[in-house]
């Protein structure tokens, strides 16, 4: 399923959909003409999440006797599938041999491609819809770059979970766009919180698919800037895959229902290129996974 959380002007509050062709199904409006009580908040994604089986199985049956009508146009906006996470998005930096390499020519550090996934995180307010603006004032002073990653999301709670298992806990997956201010993440003693944490510089979206409908093993990762190609690659070409990441992330660490891992990026960002390459206001960035949907955010 493609789940998805929207609004429209007749219902402002953000609430949990599937696409299904062009027509969204609001949960909460058809389980309220079905007369089905239901097993989560349907406002709420990670609601859903944490309900586990028993509320995707509500959902299929919903949208088994769904009926698309006809509804009086309404302006729609798609929000993140998740637009508050509880916690930090963790992401996993240096994922692909080629995006470390293109790196190390700027760096020049010597450094070997990591035996253990680098993990950071970037803040909730940093999350954004799949369609929103991102504020790059000129007078913040930032060296903004594009970053197309896959969102995994967790779907039930683990602790030091064997590789073996690990895809047992994956409830979907997304797109992310891991956008990095490069000079705020090189300024703080080598840590890249702050730098990845601007607000507005995770958008995500536009569908959280389930983990049923998608191989991740060999996805297409792509990322336009103004029609123009600058990150076209694989999933395939990952250096740690998903069971790896799950298995490290979770060592010591509980994971929980709507936690968010963004997998890492491919070669062709913009630092790296000569000469480096930032975006600017009026920038359209444009991310996508096959399968997954295509993100499409102006730079403002």
């Amino acid at each position: 399923m493609k789940l998805i959380t929207f609004s429209t002007t007749a219902h402002p509050l953000p609430r949990i959909g599937v696409m299904r062709g062009k027509d969204i199904v609001d949960i909460e409006s058809a389980a309220a003409h079905a007369r089905m009580r239901l097993e989560f908040d349907p406002m709420d994604m990670i609601s859903l999440i944490e309900s586990g089986e028993a509320g995707l199985d509500q959902v299929k049956a919903l949208l088994k006797i769904h009926q698309a009508g006809t509804p009086e146009p309404v302006e729609t906006q798609i929000h993140a599938p998740i637009p508050r996470p509880r916690k930090n998005v963790v992401c996993v930096g240096w994922n692909y041999v080629e995006h470390f390499a293109e790196g190390e020519l700027v760096r020049k550090s010597g450094q070997e491609i990591p035996e253990h996934p680098t993990f950071f995180t970037k803040s909730p307010t940093a999350v954004n819809g799949p369609f929103g603006d991102v504020s790059c004032d000129p007078a913040l002073h930032g060296k903004f770059d594009w970053e197309v990653e896959l969102g995994v999301i967790i779907g039930r709670e683990g602790k030091t979970i064997p590789e073996a298992s690990a895809m047992d806990y994956v409830f979907g997956y997304t797109v992310i766009n891991d956008i990095s201010v490069r000079n705020a993440q090189r300024a703080h003693g080598g840590q890249w919180f702050k730098g990845k944490s601007f607000d507005g510089t995770c958008p995500m979206g536009p569908y959280l698919v389930t983990s049923d409908e998608i191989d991740p093993s060999d996805l297409q990762l792509i990322c336009r800037i103004n029609d123009v190609m600058k990150q076209n690659a694989s999933t395939k070409q990952m250096h740690f895959n998903i069971p790896r990441i799950i298995a490290e992330l979770s060592w010591g660490m509980t994971l929980e229902p709507g936690d968010i891992i963004s997998t890492g990026t491919p070669p062709g960002v913009g630092f790296a290129r000569t000469p480096p390459e930032f975006l600017q206001p009026g920038d359209l960035v444009e991310t996508e996974i096959v399968g997954l949907g295509v993100m499409r955010n102006r730079m403002v």
